[in-house]
């Protein structure tokens, strides 16, 4: 099942409770946690979670781009967070930490940098519900999106399927109109967007014609 995940990374933080309103309708609202230690940027923490969870009945997605998240993942499912992705480059003990994550409610997500392969973390598939292709380098919203990442979205979904896992597959990083099809046809069914969505006049239908773009790529590329 197709999914469209606005980045709220792309709002207006003067705005975010009426931001986070405007795409009502979306899966989830992904929530971009980056600490200027693990990428350059710095953007929101726990008491900003706890708000937009207060302000939206869309779930939330915190994808932590923070060193030590082994330590704050968990905080995140307290705050409200209803999926949590770590980094593989950053967690010292990725099955434990999924396993705390699952064990308080939550979905746990690993997410790999454009350069990290799939590979080494196929042994830890059954111990998460999503996996995250980042299409660009964390840590600036905005940036153009990698061509040279769909082979390895390809090759993520072989691995899930192979495994008769029933894996979300996300992709983070300049995903728009132009780009949601390619990335949908190699196997990714959940999708964030960022300025594709919030840079429009309305951000609600983009999300929903951003899905059926997704959804019409899915078919195609089952197809084949």
């Amino acid at each position: 099942m197709v999914q469209i995940n606005p980045s709220i990374l792309s709002a207006d933080f003067a705005r975010l409770a009426d931001e986070a309103t405007a795409v009502e309708g979306a899966d989830w609202l992904h929530v971009d946690v980056m600490d200027s230690h693990f990428v350059p940027n710095l953007t929101l923490g726990l008491p900003v979670v706890e708000a937009l969870g207060r302000a939206t009945g869309t779930p939330l997605d915190c994808h932590l781009m923070i060193e030590d998240p082994d330590r704050w993942a968990p905080q995140y499912v307290e705050a409200g967070a209803g999926s949590v992705t770590f980094h593989a480059e950053a967690a010292a003990a990725p099955v434990r930490l999924a396993r705390e994550i699952r064990a308080k409610d939550a979905r746990a997500a690993l997410a790999l940098k454009p350069a990290t392969p799939i590979e080494p973390y196929e042994d830890l598939l059954p111990e998460l519900d999503m996996l995250l292709v980042m299409t660009v380098e964390p840590g600036f919203g905005g940036q153009a999106f990698l061509d040279i990442m769909l082979p390895k979205i390809r090759r993520t979904r072989q691995l899930i399927d192979r495994h008769g896992l029933d894996l979300w597959l996300q992709v983070d990083g300049g995903v728009s109109a132009d780009t949601i099809e390619r990335c949908a046809e190699a196997g990714a069914d959940v999708f964030v967007a960022g300025s594709a969505v919030y840079g429009a006049d309305d951000p609600a239908a983009a999300v929903r014609a951003l899905r059926r773009q997704a959804q019409e790529a899915a078919g195609r590329g089952c197809a084949h």
